[in-house]
């Protein structure tokens, strides 16, 4: 894939670092001369130019790009680069940077973004989800159809402990993706059993959350299982 960063600073560099690793072309735009350090990144294209103006977006050749990254460290930069790519150059895929939770409301699909990823919330989840057994752990948000990346560990006395993945009726908008056990990431399948400690992650409808949360930790009866 193609892919073109906003802001060459720390972030993106490392963020470019790993997409070279994994066989990507990588674009990094700055318009911050000391920030084009091309001996840090050898292998990425560079250019020096505003990504806030349609004119270095047309020399980036944007609408080649499968995917655009607002890196900078200015959450205003990030919304407008976001909303130019989309609507502009139809980028399939925007990801962008929250450095302020309190603008984390303003990246959704209006401004062009598909993606938002706060550092601060994404560090407090990871803490919440490192210390959390039976609490619901919100890990990502994506715009699209006002979904989240959630996790929880399922409790001991968790009514769904020794069921059959089959077997539970979850609730709608709300899917099962994997399941961490010790050192294993697994591939659910409705044959699989839950156990006590299982790590699991869901792509769930913000709206779907406390009944998930209610459904899995046991605090409240009534988890809904079907019995073959």
């Amino acid at each position: 894939m193609r892919i073109a960063i906003a802001g060459a600073g720390a972030v993106g560099r490392s963020i470019a670092g790993e997409l070279l690793e994994n066989g990507h072309e990588v674009l990094l735009i700055d318009k911050t001369p000391t920030a084009i350090s091309v001996e840090r990144v050898p292998r990425a294209e560079w250019l020096l130019a505003d990504a806030c103006e349609i004119t270095s977006l047309d020399e980036a050749a944007l609408q080649r790009c499968n995917v655009v990254i607002a890196a900078t460290g200015d959450d205003k930069v990030n919304l407008v680069v976001s909303l130019l790519a989309k609507t502009e150059y139809a980028v399939p895929r925007v990801v962008a940077r929250v450095n302020n939770p309190k603008n984390e409301w303003l990246f959704n699909e209006s401004w062009g973004v598909d993606v938002a990823v706060s550092t601060p919330r994404l560090m407090s989840a990871l803490v919440e989800e490192a210390v959390s057994v039976g609490d619901l752990v919100r890990l990502l948000r994506f715009s699209h159809g006002d979904a989240n990346l959630v996790e929880l560990t399922l409790p001991p006395e968790s009514e769904l402990a020794g069921t059959r993945v089959g077997e539970v009726r979850w609730p709608e908008d709300t899917s099962l993706v994997t399941i961490i056990r010790g050192t294993r990431v697994l591939a659910p399948t409705v044959e699989d059993h839950l156990e006590a400690g299982d790590e699991l992650l869901f792509v769930a409808a913000q709206s779907r959350e406390e009944q998930l949360e209610t459904l899995l930790s046991g605090r409240e009866s009534g988890a809904d299982v079907s019995r073959e």
